[in-house]
């Protein structure tokens, strides 16, 4: 990684306090060692995690025979931050966020969906946008994008639209110099662009944009390696994609790399050995999104390193500002 590149997101406030949304039974930083605190990105949309993950904790619990009490963080800062701060033994993390702080946190495993190791970023605009490629973007339009450190929502567009030809200042922590931006999330950002007319673009994970997107739209990469091709040209509107990014490591499971317990290990190999009716409750009214956790190193993320390079980006002090 370059020497002189700016620090991301060393503004935000992200310290020793950590914002975390909800806790199941006992607070974040139990003295209970059977008691495993786990710290969660924020759920998309109206997701229960609670919900959502209840399989998953039931089955860590009893392969590693541990009680797992999760928190839902604020923001994917938070998130890393709680690691760092050790205000949490595992996470659910971005691939940011390992790229984050890689000293701070061991890889347990890369989550995988229906075996594709690798999801896709998506730019996209409505039929009718005046929009038919990113240069045609302009210092008064407003571009939607997810949580400042998503890989898929956040980071991949912001390089897009510098590919596109766009420059896009500071961002993702200062002001873009071609256009306007907004960060809320996934579901938001394709919100906004169907909603307000003065939105000409969102960019989203494939995961929300897919269904509107058709199949003679995509890449090969993403015909041949995406968990969404069954996905396309299923919604009820139709969009435009501007651009489609390169294949993107799936996010991992983490453990704080000085949490000094056999534990991590039963549930390192309990994660790398369940199968998809383990994790996953096909009747929960939002199904988690993983079905599978497979081995991986701080070496399958260099495409985010890759990225944040392009943008001139480093987190060498985002949990110590």
């Amino acid at each position: 990684m370059g020497t002189n590149r700016r620090t991301f997101l060393t503004g935000t406030g992200v310290a020793a306090t950590v914002g975390l949304a909800g806790c199941i039974g006992d607070l974040v930083g139990s003295d209970d060692d059977d008691v495993i605190d786990m710290v969660l990105n924020p759920a998309e949309g109206g997701v229960d995690m609670s919900e959502q993950y209840a399989q998953f904790f039931q089955y860590v619990e009893d392969e590693a025979d541990i009680t797992v009490d999760y928190s839902e963080a604020e923001s994917y800062t938070a998130t890393v931050a709680a690691i760092e701060n050790e205000q949490a033994e595992l996470a659910d993390i971005s691939p940011t966020g390992v790229v984050a702080a890689p000293d701070s946190m061991d890889i347990l495993g890369m989550r995988i969906q229906h075996g594709a190791a690798v999801y896709f970023s998506t730019i996209v605009t409505t039929p009718d946008s005046p929009i038919d490629e990113l240069s045609d973007i302009e210092e008064d339009h407003d571009v939607h994008l997810a949580d400042q450190l998503s890989v898929s929502g956040g980071l991949y567009p912001l390089m897009m639209l510098h590919e596109g030809g766009l420059d896009v200042g500071d961002a993702p922590d200062g002001s873009p110099e071609d256009f306007e931006v907004s960060y809320s999330d996934h579901d938001t950002a394709l919100n906004q662009l169907f909603e307000r007319e003065d939105v000409v673009a969102a960019g989203t994970g494939a995961f929300v944009s897919s269904e509107y997107l058709s199949e003679d739209q995509m890449s090969d990469d993403f015909m041949e390696h995406s968990a969404e091709v069954d996905n396309l040209d299923t919604g009820d509107e139709e969009l435009q994609l501007l651009a489609v990014s390169d294949p993107i490591p799936r996010a991992p499971i983490v453990a704080r790399s000085n949490w000094d317990d056999p534990v991590v290990e039963e549930i390192e190999e309990a994660l790398l050995e369940a199968e998809e009716e383990d994790l996953v409750d096909e009747d929960a009214e939002d199904p988690l999104w993983f079905t599978g956790v497979e081995e991986a190193t701080i070496e399958d993320y260099e495409p985010i390193e890759d990225a944040m390079d392009t943008l001139d980006l480093a987190f060498e002090d985002v949990a110590d500002e």
